[in-house]
């Protein structure tokens, strides 16, 4: 699969490791940075339940089925929060992702025949897993997903349904549900309602300029940069890392995503895709 690099440790590695034991260090750092795809670094697959066809995340199986090449009938994205099953990248055991007695669901970060830890970060409700854990991710209860960015650096607007940063806290504007709202809007006819919600917004990108202008990074970090995916135009820009957060330089918009570069693997707080 492209964007995969993995390799297989040997079988007395494996025996070496301490089964069962969840707190023993060798669970958690056998295999890590050994296995994953180009959007997650983590040491399990998914199976799909949509087509039964294993990927090592969710993104890999969109790619794959909505290609240029695949039948338009046949195209499609992954429900990704109804995936049952992930298989162990060290042992291949495939298995629940979610303990089927409810006993406790975090369990199920680990493999339940190697013992291995299968991503560093684990969501029960999300189906996730992550071993970059540089991202501080976190499940936000009212969005219904997992973020990134840390959650003592967010807030969530009932109203907007959606977590900002804080540093827009005073100057936000709510529009009753419209973050849920907007990829169905930008795909639709309704593109003038979303531009002015972009309009609304622009307090609160003069505030990240602001923020980012009094905060130069340290010189070691001056000529780094970064890719960004901008959620609002789709565009993909390399732009000049930054901690605070990146602007797109097509729309000027806050709202996007490190795919990769920088010293980490994410400095905004953005719905982990």
């Amino acid at each position: 699969m492209e964007g995969v690099c993995e390799t297989k440790p040997c079988t007395t590695e494996l025996k070496s490791v301490e089964f069962g034991n969840h707190q023993n260090g060798s669970l958690m750092e056998t295999g890590l940075g050994n296995y994953g795809c180009s959007h997650y670094r983590r040491r399990c697959k998914i199976r799909a339940p949509c087509c039964n066809e294993v990927f090592y995340c969710r993104h890999c199986h969109n790619e794959s089925k909505n290609s240029p090449e695949s039948s338009p009938l046949k195209q499609h994205d992954i429900p990704r929060h109804e995936v049952e099953k992930v298989i162990c990248s060290l042992c291949d055991t495939e298995q629940d992702v979610s303990d089927p007695l409810n006993i406790e669901i975090k369990v199920q970060q680990y493999c339940i025949n190697c013992g291995v830890c299968m991503g560093k970060y684990f969501c029960g409700k999300c189906k996730f897993f992550d071993d970059d854990v540089s991202k501080n991710q976190y499940h936000c209860v009212e969005c219904g997903i997992c973020r990134t960015g840390g959650k003592e650096n967010f807030f969530h607007c009932n109203k907007c349904g959606c977590c900002y940063s804080n540093l827009m806290r005073e100057v936000h504007r709510c529009i009753e549900k419209a973050m849920p709202r907007l990829p169905y809007l930008l795909r639709g006819t309704l593109v003038p309602f979303a531009q002015s919600l972009f309009a609304i917004c622009r307090n609160c990108g003069r505030k990240l300029d602001k923020e980012i202008a009094s905060t130069p990074m340290p010189a070691v970090y001056q000529n780094k940069m970064a890719w960004v995916l901008c959620n609002d135009c789709g565009a993909t820009s390399n732009v000049q890392f930054h901690i605070v957060a990146h602007k797109c330089p097509s729309c000027e918009s806050y709202n996007t995503r490190q795919t990769r570069g920088g010293p980490d693997g994410g400095s905004c707080s953005e719905m982990v895709r």
